[in-house]
């Protein structure tokens, strides 16, 4: 079952809120970014906000293990490393998503009743280290896959174009991918957490919180 779960939290399908996330497309999209830049934008989230957020969830995964359970670190680490409020919120929303999931599939597992303590409410990371039955490995690359495919998929609503051309996004990709899965299986301690900035980023993610016409989230 380990592959086959860490294939369905990779799977923008799966109904706990990811079609609402765009990846940080949308913020970029409106700031000018063409379709030719995609590639350069997946490359520049799987060097940065991809390896925190992997790392977090298999940081949250080993807490999910230990007895008593205790996310607290993880998720202070990971909110010090989303400057911007709109990402924190977007996260905890997304968060919220999977905690639901998890609660549906384990509801009185020890690593699922922790998330309940986690105030205002799990970073979508931690919430990832809940769901059981994976190993750290296949959850770093499920987390990685994620934001390739939410990528992929946001683009064919915001930058129409031949379907074909994601695929081809998804297999360059790989190197930078892979890359940030061993950087993220690395990480001991929360304190040890990359914090790798994506300035621009977080302030396209301000500008995306105060338009009125969006299509996503962030």
């Amino acid at each position: 079952m380990g592959a086959l779960a860490a294939l369905l939290l990779g799977d923008g399908r799966l109904p706990v809120g990811g079609h609402t996330y765009s990846a940080g497309l949308e913020p970029a999209v409106a700031a000018g970014l063409t379709r030719d830049r995609v590639p350069a934008l997946l490359r520049a989230r799987l060097r940065t906000t991809a390896v925190t957020e992997a790392a977090g969830a298999v940081l949250a995964l080993r807490s999910a293990h230990r007895t008593p359970v205790a996310y607290e670190p993880v998720q202070r680490a990971l909110a010090a490393r989303m400057p911007a409020a709109p990402q924190r919120e977007v996260s905890a929303t997304l968060g919220r998503g999977v905690h639901r999931l998890a609660r549906r599939l384990a509801p009185d597992h020890p690593a699922v009743t922790a998330l309940a303590g986690l105030s205002p409410r799990p970073l979508r990371p931690v919430a990832f280290g809940a769901v059981m039955g994976v190993t750290a490995a296949e959850l770093a690359h499920a987390v990685v896959h994620d934001e390739l495919q939410t990528v992929a998929a946001a683009a064919l609503k915001l930058l129409p174009g031949d379907p074909l051309d994601s695929v081809a996004w998804l297999l360059a990709a790989r190197p930078d991918a892979e890359s940030a899965v061993e950087l993220a299986l690395a990480v001991r301690t929360p304190d040890g957490l990359p914090a790798r900035a994506a300035p621009l980023t977080e302030q396209w993610a301000l500008d995306h919180a105060r338009r009125e016409r969006r299509l996503f989230l962030a």
